[in-house]
């Protein structure tokens, strides 16, 4: 009986801080707009969000279709400079 109340107690405490750790996730979002290019949105999402060829041009693709899409997942630290630059481009995007 003790050791199933202690592999409770410590999923409990593995749940929690899992859950803690998803609270800290943010994501950066990219709305779509008439302004911009496909090759300039690409452009972007590789050298400001890291992204690979093939990521970009699907991110472009669900903003255009979709209007928006999440182009980067983390912390808000990560998360705000880069939506700045995003934005400085002029770009339309938020962090939320």
């Amino acid at each position: 009986m003790r050791d199933f109340r202690m592999n409770t107690k410590r999923k409990e405490q593995e749940s929690i801080a899992v859950l803690e750790e998803l609270e800290l996730q943010h994501e950066l979002v990219l709305f779509n707009d008439d302004v911009n290019t496909f090759d300039f949105v690409i452009d972007s999402l590789i050298s400001i969000c890291e992204h690979t060829d093939e990521q970009a041009h699907q991110c472009a693709l669900i903003v255009h279709y979709k209007g928006k899409c999440t182009v980067k997942t983390g912390e808000l630290s990560d998360l705000k400079p880069r939506c700045s630059k995003l934005l400085e481009l002029g770009l339309s995007a938020e962090i939320i």
